[in-house]
This record gives structure tokens, sequence and C-alpha cells, in this order.
């Protein structure tokens, strides 16, 4: 480091009084000048470009909140998408922060002619390159639909600073024309294991073209066929390259290492001293605020797969040891298990404890002893000290004076809990950032709305899901008669859409799949936790209907319809400012 404040000490004494040598060699010059000549080069530069993947950071998560499915636990928890509290923002990195990142890939596309690449190596950092900048379009398209399209980099007297929105159609077409060419001409294994090579491009193109085919069809924009085949050509090509799926549902998004992990496309990796995140932290500590509803945990079907209404094997949910009872597997690796034990003082700690001595409070211990390890998901399940907690359900405002891993509706997420670290805010399990799950859910969805989805693609896909959790297939035309079933939904579409709640739960999936399906009514219902006789916990908990019995209610029903310009994100005021010929989305600001 002393070296180098010596040459640039240097540097200025001899260039101190020559303005010229400042205007030659301007910010972005010098970085042509350096970066953008080997091949070495020009794969550091892109190693920034993987900071744009999503990994455990607390948005993805919180992002469920805006849906049915989950419920903030703490006394201000409302969704302001929800209960309709938005408003057009001064700025927002949802919309500044993609362009930021589409400047630096498009410096790199600029400069890969002028390079000494060959004409292989230019097609490869090419594809790199449009990977990356289809997926930070396809975050501004999801969220505000139409916005300038730009391929060049900008200065700030360029024209396209002041250009009007480029319209959804041609956004659209751009970035899918952009993954067709990286997947003609990325190297297949791209440059290594964990970087962007063909599977990458193939499951990118499997998402874009699920959410913008199903987009236009329920949002009447039209053409969605086209992304809806090109959905499912990439999805087919990657069941094929990926027969098998990793039979431990928890590891997946519990383990140190996700290297070699079969249907693991993509992950980011976390290592002690190098890069930690605190989601596991936040499972375990009095700042983990991510509840399911009532709604949620009635997703999760029987394992004779029927659901819990239509199943003998139910035996009623005003006992939460019933209600969890022949369940999905997923559901115990998704949302804690009911249990109670008594704790034994250990001087000021309580980590020892001791079965009560009634069978069923055992019940789910032994249980997740049997499908766990003591690194992931055995019970009682501890805080980030190893304190034991008590009972579960654990609500918040009867924890007996445990107020970690407490929650509201009595559905505690658990499906990032493990206990490989002590280490407060120091969590190293990988993030699964693109995986073979979400691809057989994106494949049955788009073979449905194309009229292809028939047994065999339900075999493939579905029912693969469906025996990691130890569920009955699916049998096409012989769905369960689902009471809760939206009449509008085809009942075979209606599984497909419960299969994928189900497997990406808490994975941040929800408000998006509500918006695309122009669904976001289902969040204008009340949002529940379970039922409890409230007598049992000192009167403390909210009831529906403010009765003794019945299911727990935090914030009521919210008031009105949800809007529909809610379905897109408002532009920042001050992108309207900066450039006049682009408008607001309808509805915002009038």
């Amino acid at each position: 480091m002393k070296k180098i404040l010596l040459i640039l000490s240097a540097l200025f004494f001899f260039y101190g009084c020559d303005d010229d040598f400042l205007n030659k060699l301007p910010k972005d010059e010098l970085v042509v000048k350096n970066t953008f000549t080997t091949y070495s080069n020009f794969k550091t530069y892109a190693w920034d470009f993987y900071n744009s993947l999503p990994g455990y950071d607390l948005s993805v998560v919180n992002s469920e909140w805006n849906g049915d499915l989950f419920l903030r636990s703490n006394d201000n928890g409302m969704s302001d998408w929800i209960w309709q509290r938005i408003i057009v923002p001064t700025k927002s990195e949802n919309y500044a922060g993609p362009y930021n990142r589409i400047r630096r890939v498009n410096l790199m596309l600029e400069n890969l002619e002028s390079s000494s690449l060959t004409e292989s190596e230019v097609r490869h950092w090419r594809s790199v390159g449009y990977f990356f900048r289809s997926y930070e379009y396809f975050n501004l398209l999801q969220k505000y639909g139409a916005i300038p399209w730009i391929e060049e980099t900008l200065s700030e007297n360029s024209e396209e600073l002041n250009a009007p929105r480029t319209p959804r159609n041609e956004i659209a077409q751009n970035i899918l024309e952009n993954l067709l060419y990286a997947e003609e001409n990325i190297k297949p294994e791209g440059d290594g294991p964990n970087t962007i090579g063909i599977h990458a491009v193939r499951f990118l193109l499997s998402r874009f073209g699920l959410f913008e085919g199903t987009w236009r069809k329920y949002h009447n924009l039209g053409n969605s066929q086209n992304y809806l085949q090109e959905s499912a050509i990439a999805s087919q090509k990657l069941i094929q390259a990926f027969p098998n799926l990793y039979p431990d549902y928890d590891k997946l998004f519990n383990s140190n290492s996700l290297a070699g992990v079969p249907g693991i496309i993509l992950y980011h990796e976390y290592n002690t001293g190098v890069k930690t995140h605190f989601l596991t932290s936040r499972m375990r500590n009095s700042a983990g605020n991510w509840d399911l509803t009532k709604k949620a945990a009635d997703k999760y079907l029987m394992t004779d797969g029927e659901t819990r209404w239509t199943s003998p094997l139910f035996s009623g949910d005003q006992d939460p040891y019933s209600e969890f009872r022949n369940r999905d597997h997923r559901m115990y690796y998704t949302i804690t298990p009911p249990f109670k034990v008594n704790s034994i003082p250990d001087g000021q700690n309580t980590s020892k404890w001791e079965f009560t001595g009634d069978p069923k409070d055992r019940e789910y211990i032994d249980i997740m002893a049997q499908l766990s390890d003591d690194e992931h998901k055995t019970l009682p399940s501890v805080n980030w000290r190893g304190l034991v907690v008590r009972e579960s359900p654990h609500f918040r405002d009867f924890n007996n004076g445990q107020g970690y891993n407490a929650g509201f509706t009595g559905y505690k997420l658990f499906k990032y809990y493990n206990e490989l670290l002590y280490i407060q805010n120091q969590d190293i399990n990988d993030k699964p950032v693109f995986r073979m799950g979400e691809v057989l859910l994106n494949y049955a969805e788009a073979k449905y709305e194309l009229g292809e989805f028939d047994q065999a693609i339900a075999d493939q896909t579905i029912n693969r899901l469906r025996e990691r959790g130890a569920v009955a297939p699916l049998t096409v035309g012989s769905e369960p008669s689902d009471p809760t079933r939206d009449p509008e939904v085809n009942p075979t579409l209606w599984e497909i859409r419960r299969e994928r709640a189900v497997e990406l739960m808490g994975e941040g999936f929800r408000f998006d799949d509500l918006r695309r399906w122009k669904k976001m009514k289902y969040t204008q219902e009340e949002k529940l936790g379970r039922w409890v006789d409230n007598s049992k916990y000192g009167d403390r908990l909210d009831i529906q209907n403010g009765t003794q019995k019945g299911y727990v209610t935090i914030f009521g029903k919210p008031t009105g319809e949800f809007p529909n310009y809610y379905y897109l994100y408002p532009i920042p005021s001050n992108e309207l400012v900066l450039n006049p010929a682009l408008e607001q989305n309808p509805g915002w600001g009038e």
C-alpha cells in the first residue's frame, strides 16, 4: 500500500500542473486501458456481475410479507402493498441499482471487439454480458413494465438520457433474443464450477419465459405462447441434463457447501472470515419476524395426496400435534413443528432439557430426529446461544419469558434454521440461487398454459417434488376436491400452483407469482394463525371475531379491493425529473 501511495504522489507531482493529464485519462478510459485486454482481464472484471444475484439477504424473504402466505410478526408489520399505503418514492434502488449494473455490463460489451480475444472468446463474453444484462432488465420489467432499454454506456450529454420508455413488447423481445444468443454462444461449462454457463442461461430462459408468458396472458397483453414455449423448451433441456433431485430438501438451504449437489445450478458460497450472512441467526433470535399464515399451513397436503379437508388421515387443527400429523415432510422443514419440553436450569442458562412425560409432547422431537440431525432440524429448537425453547407453538404475546424464536401466528418460519454455528450473524450455509426444483415447477406450469400438461409431465415434475416430501403422486383428472380452490382456476392448475407455493415457500416468489397471475385479491383475505383456546394463553391473544376459542388474528381484514394500478411499481419521482420524457405508470400520483 505504501508503494502505491508513493507512485500516486509522484504522478501527481509530475502532472500536477498539467490539466491535459486529467482530461486525457477519464475514469472509464482507465478501466478500458487496464481491463479489457486479455481473457483473464475480462474474467476478473465480470466477477462483480455475480453480486447482482440474490444471496441470503433479508429483502428476498421480506418480500413474502406482501403475499398471502406470510405475515410480519411485529406490531407495525402490515404490508404497505396489501394495505395500499405505497407512495411514489423519491428514489429507489429497485430502479437505479439495475441501471448502474447494466452500465457496467455495457462497458464490457463495448470493448470486446478491440480486445485480444479470439472470435469464440468474444462470443462467450458477449453471452455472459447478455445474461447479466437480461437478468437486470428482467428485474426491471417485473416491477415497472416498460422502461428505457440502454445498450451503450452513456455520458452526461447522451441523448438516451432523455429517452422515453421502451415498449414492454420490445423489452421482452430483446431479453429473449439476448438469452437465445447466449445459449448458442456461451461456453457450456462457463468459466468453471459455479459460473455462468449454458445451464444458467437456460434457467433464466425458464424463469423469464414463464413470468412474461403468464403476465401477458392474465393481463391481456397478447403473445403469451411464444414466451411460454421458450420457457418449456429451456426447462425440458435442463430436466434432461439434471435427471436427479437432491433427496434432502432441508439441506438445499442449510448446508455448509452446495458444491456438487445434484440439481444446484448456481449458488452463493459463504465461508467464515470471507463472506457470511445472518438469515439463520434471525431464525434463532428475537429479530426474526417471519410467520406463515394458516392459509400457508393448509397448503401442505397429507401424505395420501389429499388436502386436510378431504383426507381421512387428518384429525383436526384444534390441536397442533394432530394438525401436523401425516403431512408433507416439507412442512416439518419449513414451519417449526409442535413440541414441549421442561428446561433444566444450567447456571444462568437453560441449555439443558428433559421430556415432559406426556408422549405427545415428544412426538415431533422423535420424528425430526429421524428426518434430520443435530446440525440441522432436531427439536427442541434453540436460540443463537443454544438456549432451549420450551414450547412450540411459541407466541410473542405469551412466550414464557423467552422472547426469541417467537411469533404472532403460531406458524414460525423454520426453513433457514440450522445449528451449524453458534455465532451470531456469522452464518455460513450456502444459498441456492438457481435450483432444479424451480425448473420442474416452471415446466409444469408452462406446459399447462400451453395445453400440453398430462400425466407424463406430472410424473416428470410435480410428482418428483411430492416424492421428496413423502406425498402420494398427483393423478391428472383426479385432483383433490379442495374447498378453498379459487373457482376461476382449473383443479389441475390449482395443484400445480399449490406445489409451487409449497416447494418455494419463503424463497421470495409468492408476491411476484400473485402479480403475474393477477391474483392479488388473495391478499385481501384476513391473515390468520393457529386455532387456540385463549384461556390457555391468559386471554392475551386476539381471536377472529372476538371469541374465546378460534383462529388467531393479527391485523384484521384489509379494506377495499386491491387497485389494478398496484400491479406495477411506481417509477421514482427523481427519475421523472431527470428525464421529462419518462412517464409515470398509470394510476400513481393521480
